[in-house]
């Protein structure tokens, strides 16, 4: 067994609560709105992780446009870039473009978020420089209201299901189709997402995917005896639907006092390539329609390899996403997210942390490439993931996400 033994990068940890005890208080108006965000799209809308990327992209794109727009347009647009003075307020602009965004997402939290705008206006003096700011985060929203408003959301997609071995179906514990949709979502920034190809799950008979099943069945299972505390630690601080990459950006925002225009920038970065990411992801996820361990586990015995065993009791850790297995949505995002960071920072090594309601500890990490190595082991550690999907689903995140920053959101020509 101990060919499943693995190192973990060097994290260190501290309880939840203790997390909790210390919290920020921001006077940066674009991390305020981004949690509030955050408690519109999954606190109370409980979005899915996959389904909340498309709407933390649609409210960071139009923030981002309306402060590029009052600082003078220093970066190219997403979308626009209406007319603004250098004085009009950027707290109401932020406050106007998420307000109304989020407004047009979830039109049943029209009280909850009316409150928290009255609450970010009233803290602003009237005057013209509020009244510009409005106008201009309306308009940016406005923008992006339109671009998004027919983009394929939430339409009735299904997972192609199959009966052979290798072939996708509905997982337990309640045997869903969720999600299908987001393969033929409107992309944020590149052309045609299709064009982006993984290699596909190795050969069912073939060494490569042996090793793949029989690394997460041990390592995996619920009653693994070889998985070790860390590592189950990490793979449920990791699966937390409340994704700790959120509070990761925002903690960066605010250890390295970035102005509201660098907050905006560096959000829209990473949520619209983690976007752009996970589409890309889901469409090979439906190409490919490959079974996740809890089903093929079970199933080991027919699926023409010797080097693998059934086992009709396993189980994994973690609770299995209702999508198709490869490649890894996770690691699709958190690459993208990662991309996005080290792009706009220049560096790799950034110290960060963030807690998890889940594994009621937070992990702490001083850099990307550690946090992300970590990640691709936690899937497998899961038991929702073969290590192959991780490694596949990282390159094709990394690939997407570096051609979304190669085409948005750099220095304007002079």
């Amino acid at each position: 067994m101990t060919a499943f033994t693995l190192t973990l990068p060097a994290v260190s940890t501290t309880t939840a609560a203790q997390a909790q005890a210390r919290p920020v208080v921001s006077s940066n108006a674009v991390i305020t709105w981004d949690v509030h965000a955050q408690t519109a799209i999954y606190e109370v809308g409980r979005q899915s992780p996959t389904t909340a990327a498309r709407s933390f992209a649609i409210v960071q794109g139009a923030v981002y446009d309306a402060v590029n727009a009052i600082a003078g347009a220093p970066y190219e647009p997403y979308l626009v870039a209406p007319r603004a003075r250098r004085d009009d307020s950027t707290p109401a602009a932020v406050a106007t473009a998420a307000h109304r965004v989020l407004l047009w997402l979830f039109p049943k939290q029209a009280d909850s978020l009316r409150a928290q705008y009255r609450e970010s206006l009233d803290a602003i003096p009237d005057g013209r420089s509020k009244r510009g700011g409005v106008a201009v985060g309306e308009a940016t929203a406005a923008a992006m209201i339109d671009a998004r408003r027919d983009d394929g959301a939430f339409s009735d997609a299904k997972w192609p299901v199959g009966t052979a071995p290798g072939q996708w179906r509905p997982t337990p514990p309640d045997h869903l189709q969720v999600g299908a949709w987001f393969a033929t979502l409107k992309p944020f920034v590149v052309r045609d997402l299709g064009d982006y190809r993984s290699p596909g799950p190795p050969a069912l008979a073939g060494p490569a995917y042996a090793r793949g099943l029989n690394e997460v069945k041990a390592l995996g299972s619920a009653t693994s005896t070889v998985r070790t505390p860390e590592q189950t630690e990490a793979a449920t601080w990791w699966d937390d639907p409340r994704l700790v990459e959120w509070a990761i950006v925002r903690q960066l925002a605010e250890t390295h006092r970035l102005s509201a225009l660098q907050t905006a920038r560096m959000f829209a970065m990473v949520d619209i390539a983690a976007a752009d990411s996970l589409i890309a992801c889901y469409k090979e996820k439906k190409r490919w329609r490959f079974w996740r361990p809890v089903t093929a586990i079970p199933l080991a015995d027919d699926d023409g390899n010797p080097a693998t065993h059934g086992d009709p009791d396993w189980a994994p850790l973690r609770i299995t996403a209702p999508s198709a297995e490869y490649p890894s949505g996770h690691a699709c995002f958190t690459t993208a997210v990662t991309t996005g960071l080290r792009t706009f920072f220049g560096r790799d090594d950034l110290s960060f942390s963030a807690s998890s309601a889940d594994s009621g500890t937070t992990r702490h990490y001083d850099s990307l490439s550690k946090a992300l190595a970590e990640l691709l082991n936690a899937r497998v550690w899961a038991g929702v993931h073969y290590r192959f999907a991780s490694i596949d689903g990282k390159q094709l995140g990394a690939t997407v996400a570096r051609d979304v920053l190669d085409q948005a959101f750099g220095p304007r020509d002079s």
